[in-house]
């Protein structure tokens, strides 16, 4: 027969009363439908990101290299089958989608394959915001609603303004309620070459995601601007509320590292994973936390494509238990 030792139970008790119990996991969620999975060159399926929290009607999309033709493609693969237009709308069900749906964009950066969708379908499209650091509005406005390349849909810039964008100049790291949706948005700084981008961290209720633009790892940028995003989210990793990361692997580990252009590879990727498990607690903090790879550059080079190698980089080197989702153009995600 074992025998107990009460004064040690009882302090055994004591410690156990006043240690904090572990973190409930949030039953709270994101919806995200991809509208354009690759980077670089493949016009059609350019960077894009439809998210909205579980339940909510409106979406926000995050990088709009593609719209018409992204919705299109998820619409064909069932990806708004719960989207329901009213009888008797005006207009298709795409366009009610764009129009209806869709609440706003979050831009990370002025470059073409984060803009064009949004560029192409402003003639057509509803009035709504587009949130974005001050820095990419003025890209925005300067290169493409000047009545040079794009009339100027927007309510700043060049005159006339048509006034269908209201451009949101989001602070680093304050929360901005995003109108029309249940989700603030929170901008934080990214290196991107010679190009500042950025990571939308949004939040509903007790859930939180992190959408990235473009951006190189620290050690090749010569920065600590990933550093900063981890140390913004390293609470939510600990209790579980961070319900997925949106980010960019580029190219394959054999690029080298001087023609990144401010990309990652699977390598740099997991290098910047493991500070962020290292600011949340240790190796085992980003167990089966999904990371879904965007940005893969599309390659005319025969052979294996980009995607599966990247994959079998990255499993090769997933130590941290991390559950890496490699989107196509309209596959639907619940997070």
């Amino acid at each position: 027969m074992r025998r107990f030792h009460l004064p040690a139970l009882l302090s055994a008790a004591l410690v156990a009363a006043a240690a904090p119990a572990p973190a409930a996991p949030s039953r709270d969620s994101f919806d995200i439908v991809v509208l354009g999975a690759r980077g670089g060159i493949e016009d059609g399926n350019l960077t894009s990101f439809l998210i909205r929290p579980r339940g909510d009607d409106g979406f926000l999309a995050c990088d709009a290299g593609t719209l018409t033709a992204g919705i299109e493609a998820a619409d064909r693969r069932g990806a708004f089958a719960d989207v329901k237009p009213p009888p008797g709308a005006a207009t298709t069900r795409v366009g009610y989608i764009l129009t209806e749906r869709v609440k706003g964009y979050l831009i990370s950066h002025a470059h073409l394959d984060h803009v064009a969708g949004l560029i192409v379908a402003s003639p057509e499209d509803s009035k709504k915001p587009i949130y974005a650091l001050a820095s990419t509005h003025a890209k925005i406005a300067g290169s493409y609603f000047n009545h040079d390349a794009w009339a100027n849909f927007a309510d700043t810039g060049a005159e006339p303004r048509l006034g269908k964008y209201h451009f949101v100049d989001l602070v680093p790291g304050e929360a901005t309620p995003a109108t029309g949706t249940a989700m603030s948005v929170t901008a934080l700084p990214l290196a991107h070459g010679p190009v500042e981008s950025t990571a939308f961290l949004l939040r509903s209720k007790d859930a939180s995601m992190l959408c990235f633009g473009d951006t190189g790892a620290d050690r090749t940028e010569h920065a600590q601007r990933l550093h900063a995003v981890w140390s913004a989210v390293a609470d939510d990793v600990r209790h579980h509320t961070l319900k997925a990361i949106v980010i960019e692997a580029s190219f394959p580990n054999s690029q080298p590292e001087t023609a990144l252009f401010g990309h990652m590879t699977p390598k740099l990727l997991l290098e910047e994973l493991h500070d962020l498990a290292d600011q949340a607690g240790g190796p085992q903090a980003l167990r089966g936390l999904p990371v879904v790879v965007s940005h893969i550059k599309y390659s005319f080079k025969a052979g294996e494509r980009p995607q599966a190698v990247i994959r079998r980089e990255l499993e090769a080197g997933n130590d941290l238990g991390v559950r890496f989702i490699i989107p196509e153009q309209g596959d639907r995600y619940r997070f």
